[in-house]
């Protein structure tokens, strides 16, 4: 069960989802930063979701099969241009949020939520482990109806026993996209620039293998 193995997994960390840009600045030129601006955009879908610690999303997505382009950034609150650590105050409404640009022809949007569903706790309000606030919520920023309704279906299937992911009731709300704002670059690829970091070999490495265990026909060659 995806609650049981969040559940004992988070319970080995007192890990934090937490960072300064400290030092940073070096990594970030190893990057080769892209931004989306960069991207031909032809033929491909957003989407945007948040599900606790951004990190753990953004190094799943970037492993899997469709998946062209992923960045970390802010998302459903009402701040215009937010800072982490004006996030971090859980009074600017906004969440740590994924927005992946993928190709439809060869992931479908549900595949991209039945990962979403099967990498963080959604049986939790405002809380994933010892991450708290409602900056950590689970939520799907829908873009049109159609993704609206396919979020909601999957969500009513998995509360009513359909999808056995989970023992409990999950929270996750589906709510319209309004903002996204790109997290500072230090956030970006941050898993795969400090992979033995507390949290990130703690938390994120361990969510990582999870994914690579459940969706071997979804991850990139």
């Amino acid at each position: 069960m995806i609650k049981l193995f969040f559940s004992l997994m988070l319970s080995t960390s007192l890990f934090a989802c937490q960072s300064t840009p400290t030092n940073s600045a070096s990594k970030v030129a190893l990057a080769k930063v892209v931004t989306v601006d960069k991207i031909d955009t032809t033929g491909l879908e957003n989407a945007y979701m948040t599900g606790g610690c951004f990190w753990k999303m953004d190094a799943i997505y970037q492993m899997v099969k469709g998946v062209k382009f992923v960045e970390v950034g802010y998302a459903g609150g009402t701040t215009k241009n937010p800072t982490y650590e004006q996030v971090g105050t859980r009074k600017t409404g906004h969440s740590e949020t994924v927005h992946i640009l993928f190709d439809p022809k060869i992931i479908s949007y549900t595949d991209i939520l039945k990962i979403f569903f099967n990498v963080h706790d959604a049986s939790i309000l405002n809380q994933e482990g010892n991450d708290v606030g409602n900056d950590y919520r689970s939520a799907v920023f829908a873009i049109n109806d159609s993704q609206k309704s396919v979020a909601e279906k999957m969500i009513a299937d998995i509360n009513a026993g359909k999808q056995k992911a989970y023992s409990d009731h999950i929270v996750t709300v589906v709510e319209p996209f309004k903002n996204f704002y790109r997290a500072e670059e230090y956030h970006q690829n941050y898993y795969n620039l400090h992979p033995d970091e507390g949290y990130t070999y703690g938390v994120v490495r361990l969510k990582v293998e999870h994914f690579k265990s459940m969706f071997v026909d979804k991850i990139k060659m």
